[in-house]
C-alpha cells in the first residue's frame, strides 16, 4: 500500500456516543494527515502504537471496572491486527520506555515516537463513575506532526458495549485512513459442521458474534447474501432431496422451495435482488433465473446452456456480469458471461480444474480456486488483461473465495491448520489472517454486502 498525505483531520471537540441511546453530533476540523491507498501496490505498512490505558482528566476520578479497560484494549488490537497495512510496535521497542506522558497531543512525548519510528498512535483514556456510566475516549494522533486523526468518545453502560465501542472506532479509523471502513461492520455467511449437519451461521470478520442461522436436521450449503443484505439464500439437503432455503434476516424465518429436477446447487443473486441457481429440470444441470416467488421464471429460457454441467454463479455489484464454471469443454473452467448481450467467454485455461468463481463487486476482479500440484490455491484474474495472480499459498487447500463489500479483502476456505476453517487476505496477497469459529469445520464463506445491522 503507498502512503500519501492528504488534507483531513477529525478533531474530538466533544463526541460522546451513549450505545443504545443515540448519537451526539460530531465536529470535524481541517488539517493534514496520513491516509493510505489500499488499492495500489507495495507493501508500505504504518506502524502503529498502542500505549497503556490512562486515567482521564474529569474530577473526581473513580477508576473503571478493570475488565472493561482490559477488554477494550485487548478488542482494539484484536481488530486493527486485521489489517495488513498496520504493523504493532511494542511497548519493549520504544526509546525511553512506554511511557509517553498523556493521552492528548499536548502531552505526549511525540520525539521518542519518531526516534522509534512510530506513525500512528492510539490513546486510550478512562474516567469512571460507579453512579454512572464510564467513559472513554479515543484518539489516533499522527506521531510526525502531532495532528489528530480522529478522537471520539464513548459512554460505556455495560461492558457488553467493549466490543462495539471497538468496533466503531476501528471502523471510523479505516474509514478515514483508506475511504473504507465496512471491514468492521459487515458480516461473513459460512457453512459450520454440527455433528452430522452442516448448518449457516454468521460471523463478523475479525471472529466475534457468532450466530447460527439454521437449526435443521439436515446439510444447508452454498450460502448468498441478497444485496441489501435483508436476506440469505442456501442449498438445503435433507431426505427429500434438494431444496432452495431463504432466511430472512429481519423475521428471522426460513422458507424452503421445491424446484425442478433433482439438484439446486450454488444460489447466487443478482444486483436486482433475483435469484440464479443451477437445477436441473432435463437432466442437466444449468443455471436458471428465478421469479419473485423463487420459481423457474422460464424454464425453457435459462442464462446459460450447453452440453456440459453449469454451476456456481456469481454476479458483481451492477449485474453487468455473471460468472461461473462449466464442463463444457471436458474439465471445469470458469467463464463470464455479459449479461447484457449474453456473450461468453472463457476466463481460465491453466490447470485442469478451476472452480469457486467470485466477481468483486467492480467487475474488474475474478477470484477462484485452482487445483495445484500442491493442492487448491486462490487465483485473482485481471478480466480486462486476463492477467492471473495466485494469493494463496497453503500448506492444505484453500477455496471457496469472497470478497469482502470494499473490493480488497478476500474470505477463503483453508485446510492449512489441519481441519478446514476461514481465513481472510486482501487482493494482493498479505498473510492470511485466521477468521476464529470455533473447533468444528467451517466452509464455504459469503460475504455480507452491507454494514450490520
Amino acid at each position: 500500500m503507498n502512503i500519501r498525505v492528504r488534507s483531513l483531520c477529525i478533531s474530538l471537540i466533544s463526541c460522546f456516543l451513549s450505545i443504545g441511546f443515540g448519537f451526539a453530533n460530531s465536529v470535524y476540523a481541517l488539517d493534514s494527515t496520513l491516509s493510505i491507498d489500499i488499492y495500489g501496490p507495495g507493501q508500505t505498512q504504518v506502524h502503529l502504537y498502542l500505549p497503556t490505558p490512562l486515567p482521564g482528566k474529569g474530577e473526581p476520578f473513580v477508576a473503571p471496572l478493570p475488565d472493561r479497560v482490559s477488554g477494550l484494549a485487548s478488542r482494539l488490537h484484536d481488530n486493527l491486527a486485521f489489517l495488513p497495512f498496520f504493523s504493532f510496535v511494542a511497548p519493549a521497542d520504544l526509546l525511553g520506555g512506554p511511557g509517553l506522558g498523556g493521552y492528548r497531543s499536548q502531552d505526549i512525548d511525540f520525539k521518542k515516537l519518531q526516534l522509534s519510528k512510530v506513525d500512528l498512535v492510539l490513546t486510550t483514556a478512562w474516567n469512571g463513575d460507579r453512579s454512572n456510566p464510564d467513559s472513554v475516549e479515543l484518539r489516533a494522533i499522527e506521531a510526525f506532526t502531532g495532528r489528530l486523526v480522529l478522537g471520539k468518545a464513548y459512554l460505556i453502560h455495560d461492558d457488553k458495549q467493549i466490543a462495539d465501542v471497538a468496533t466503531r472506532f476501528c471502523a471510523a479509523l479505516m474509514k478515514i485512513l483508506t475511504g473504507s471502513g465496512d471491514f468492521f461492520e459487515t458480516r461473513i455467511a459460512f457453512v459450520c459442521r454440527q455433528k452430522k449437519n452442516k448448518e449457516i451461521c454468521l460471523i463478523s470478520p475479525q471472529g466475534h458474534e457468532l450466530f447460527q442461522v439454521t437449526h435443521d436436521d439436515g446439510i444447508s450449503l452454498s450460502p448468498s447474501w441478497s444485496p441489501d443484505g435483508r436476506k440469505l439464500a442456501f442449498t438445503y439437503l435433507d431426505s427429500k432431496g434438494h431444496r432452495l432455503a431463504v432466511w430472512d434476516r429481519d423475521s428471522k424465518k426460513i422458507n424452503k422451495y421445491d424446484l425442478p429436477g433433482h439438484t439446486c446447487i450454488g444460489p447466487a443473486f443478482d444486483a436486482d435482488g433475483s435469484l440464479a441457481i443451477s437445477v436441473d429440470p432435463f437432466g442437466n444441470p444449468d443455471i436458471y433465473k428465478l421469479n419473485a416467488s423463487f420459481g423457474i421464471k422460464d424454464l425453457h429460457a435459462p442464462l446459460v446452456r450447453d452440453g456440459g454441467i453449469d454451476i456456481s454463479a456469481t454476479f458483481d455489484r451492477k449485474g453487468s456480469k455473471m460468472a461461473f464454471v462449466s464442463s463444457r469443454f471436458g474439465n471445469p473452467h470458469i467463464f463470464v458471461m455479459e449479461t447484457g448481450t449474453g456473450v461468453v467467454s472463457r476466463v481460465t485455461y491453466e490447470g485442469t480444474y478451476n472452480t469457486c468463481p467470485c466477481l468483486s463487486p467492480d467487475g474488474t476482479l475474478l477470484a477462484f480456486a485452482r487445483r495445484t500440484s500442491e493442492g487448491h490455491r486462490i487465483f485473482i484474474t485481471t478480466l480486462a488483461t486476463g492477467v492471473e495472480q495466485q494469493v494463496t499459498f497453503g500448506p492444505g487447500n484453500d477455496e471457496d473465495p469472497t470478497w469482502s463489500p470494499d473490493g480488497y479483502f478476500l474470505a477463503f476456505t483453508s485446510s492449512r491448520s489441519g481441519g478446514y476453517q476461514l481465513y481472510v487476505t486482501t487482493k494482493h496477497g498479505d498473510s492470511a489472517k485466521h477468521i476464529p469459529t470455533g473447533t468444528a469445520d467451517a466452509t464455504a464463506p459469503a460475504w455480507g454486502p452491507v454494514p450490520w445491522p
